[in-house]
């Protein structure tokens, strides 16, 4: 499968399309240079590219738009092109959201009192934990 030659305007794109977060410098003035962009992945770690400026048709040379894709983005020439001209994301690895959270007071309970660490914690479901802190309050352990 061929694709299109890479522009500053595609790199642009995909940073808008998997919502990466435009940053200012030290001062808070944006960069006359480039634009600079920030994407927290759900491992916690930080990816960060640069766009020159302005972000037109300009063509990226391929030893640039490989070290891009490689140790900026972190994606594939494929995932690249499906993100910035279908808008489907890159699959990052996203963290599964609970829908039953444990409340904080509760949590603050579980590891105050009863003593439990907090990967056991984070292990627990919601009815684990209430289930839990009856025992405690019925037998006292």
């Amino acid at each position: 499968m061929s694709f299109p030659a890479p522009t500053r305007r595609d790199h642009a794109g995909f940073c808008g399309v998997e919502g990466w977060r435009l940053v200012r410098s030290a001062t808070g003035k944006r960069s006359t240079h480039h634009k600079t962009y920030e994407l927290e992945l759900p491992s916690g770690a930080i990816l960060r590219t640069r766009v020159s400026r302005p972000p037109d048709r300009t063509i990226y040379g391929d030893a640039l738009w490989g070290y891009i894709l490689r140790d900026q983005l972190h994606v594939s020439v494929k995932e690249f092109w499906r993100c910035a001209q279908d808008g489907i994301t890159p699959d990052r690895g996203a963290r599964s959201v609970s829908t039953e959270s444990i409340p904080a007071d509760l949590l603050y309970l579980l590891k105050n009192r009863v003593g439990l660490p907090e990967t056991r914690l984070r292990e627990m479901t919601r009815q684990e934990a209430v289930e839990r802190i009856q025992q405690y309050w019925i037998s006292g352990e």
